[in-house]
């Protein structure tokens, strides 16, 4: 389990807290039935630069024996505005083993462009998203009942400085088992690089709760085998959500 699959997993600190619902989900990470993980996102309403956005947190790390092979543990963070859903600023800290990289990375939409800790400045294709806002900018702007199996967006999406294309395709309607209860949900299926863990570039699976639209169960098809996320709590405002 290591960058990519995080990365994928895949939900600033410093900025103004509104009176508004704050969303915590926390998933185990499973290689069939060994926990090999765990994984949080934190979805908040704030406010950025005085207007109102949305601040995700995503966090997800290796446990016991994983834990002992990879050392992994991640944190990704990303402010969006609230009417768009585009990025404001990213926040990448990584630490794998003896690896480490930390970035922030502000958004210019008005010019396409962005500013990089790591890189500078640069222009930018036109509604560029990052690797965490991507699934919400798709559930914003593609209302789930125009849509049919199959249809799928394309988006300049950017990781680690890097911008490539993710096609996010919507696949059906299904109910998938979690620990707090069976939950209706839309699949999603967004098209990453392959890379040296996953099997193939459309192997991962979002479950989005057609209620709360947001992710609920995550499946990766690995070259080691399948890894799923599975939700085990979920939170409004601190109290703890059941569908049982």
């Amino acid at each position: 389990m290591k960058q990519s699959i995080l990365i994928i997993f895949l939900f600033v600190f410093g900025f103004s807290k509104l009176e508004a619902k704050e969303e915590h989900l926390r998933f185990n990470l499973k290689f069939g039935f060994l926990k090999g993980g765990e994984a949080e996102m934190i979805i908040r309403d704030t406010v950025y630069n005085g207007k109102p956005a949305k601040h995700y947190h995503v966090m997800g790390q290796t446990t016991g024996l994983a834990e002992k092979l990879y050392g992994v543990y991640d944190i990704y963070e990303t402010t969006v505005d609230a009417q768009t859903y585009l990025p404001l600023k990213t926040i990448r800290n990584v630490k794998e083993g003896n690896y480490r990289r930390y970035n922030e990375t502000f958004f210019f939409h008005e010019n396409d462009s962005i500013f990089s800790q790591r890189s500078g400045g640069r222009k930018v294709p036109e509604n560029l998203v990052d690797i965490i806002s991507v699934l919400f900018y798709f559930m914003h702007n593609q209302p789930f009942e125009s849509l049919a199996p199959g249809d799928a967006v394309t988006y300049p999406t950017i990781n680690a400085d890097k911008i490539s294309d993710i096609n996010v395709k919507f696949l059906r309607e299904e109910v998938v088992e979690t620990d707090i209860g069976k939950i209706k949900s839309y699949v999603l299926s967004p098209t990453v690089e392959k890379g040296k863990v996953l099997k193939k570039a459309d192997g991962v699976r979002f479950y989005i709760s057609k209620e709360k639209k947001v992710p609920v169960f995550i499946t990766f098809e690995m070259r080691v085998g399948a890894l799923k996320a599975v939700l085990k709590s979920y939170k409004i405002d601190g109290v703890e959500q059941t569908t049982r």
